[in-house]
């Protein structure tokens, strides 16, 4: 089938923009770290499956010291810190900016594998994160009466946006090297099936260490009680579901597949699409205008992104 890795690309973005706004919603209704939580045991859960059916063991076999100690790490910086980010940015700031904020991920990986990895920056990489933030910024600031430039979003808001797009970008990074040394613990005589189920299986351990990092962090902020309140709440375990089915499970199963089938740069730059798709339902559920400022802005941010993976 022709252009099936774009095809496939499309879907994805369509999935997390439908993880997006249901994130939003289940954050609202059951709270952000009780959503995470919630989210991230489901997923282990329909992981479990996945590789009980795959491989045979509803585990991640095989992973050594070292592949659990960084996929831990990534889980920390990119699940606790950055989804923590993430899901009380939507609480402040709703998910059309939250995801805006999320097209900084790409630029805070490069860096990061500039310092972890030694990759090498280029000044066309540099480019691409300035256009990227120059979209950013036209969105998020504003002119008042006086001429005076100001935020048009609550400080706060803004600042988990960055702390969200930062721990994506350094999770992806760190998550990179977890799987690079769990590829190697693999055996060689090991089935195929695998190799090729390696990333679901690393994304298990992400899930299980962040569930358990965001578990610690309800039991400092004695929030505890609000996981027996959420589970009696049909309407937010649904919005966790949906949101849980639409990103773990579904949206990361179909990126994959996509760039199976299509080059890297171009299924990437397709699935950045979510700030563009989710303006217009976001608007309309929750009946907010969109100004052309904000349409300029996700523009030139996805130009960014674009410059970023395809120069």
């Amino acid at each position: 089938m022709p252009h099936l890795g774009e095809i496939i690309s499309l879907i994805v973005a369509v999935s997390w923009t439908v993880t997006a706004l249901f994130a939003d919603k289940a954050s609202h209704r059951i709270g952000s770290m009780t959503a995470n939580v919630v989210r991230l045991v489901l997923a282990s859960f329909f992981l479990g499956i996945l590789l009980w059916i795959t491989v045979g063991h509803p585990y991640p076999v095989y992973a050594g010291g070292k592949a659990w100690g960084h996929l831990a790490l990534s889980a920390l910086v990119g699940y606790v810190f950055g989804d923590y980010c993430l899901f009380n940015c939507y609480l402040w700031i709703g998910a059309r900016f939250g995801q805006l904020f999320m097209t900084l991920a790409p630029p805070m990986a490069a860096i990061a594998g500039w310092a972890i990895l030694g990759e090498t920056l280029t000044w066309k990489s540099a480019l691409a994160m300035l256009v990227t933030l120059s979209g950013i910024a036209i969105s998020i600031l504003s002119r008042d009466e006086g001429k005076h430039v100001k935020l048009a979003l609550p400080l706060k808001g803004v600042l988990l946006g960055l702390g969200a797009g930062l721990g994506q970008g350094v999770g992806l990074v760190l998550s990179k090297v977890g799987m690079n040394y769990y590829a190697q613990d693999i055996p060689a005589d090991a089935a195929q099936q695998m190799q090729a189920m390696l990333p679901f299986a690393s994304t298990m351990i992400r899930a299980l260490v962040g569930s358990i990092g965001f578990l610690l962090l309800m039991a400092l902020h004695k929030e505890l009680p609000q996981l027996r309140k959420a589970a009696h709440d049909p309407v937010g375990m649904r919005y966790a579901l949906i949101m849980t089915l639409f990103g773990p499970v579904f949206g990361v199963s179909l990126s994959l597949m996509a760039v199976q089938y299509t080059n890297a740069g171009i299924a990437s730059t397709l699935m950045a699409l979510t700030p563009v798709l989710i303006l217009i339902p976001y608007a309309f559920i929750y009946k907010q205008k969109i100004k052309g400022r904000e349409l300029v802005g996700v523009a030139v941010s996805m130009l960014g992104v674009a410059l970023f993976f395809l120069l």
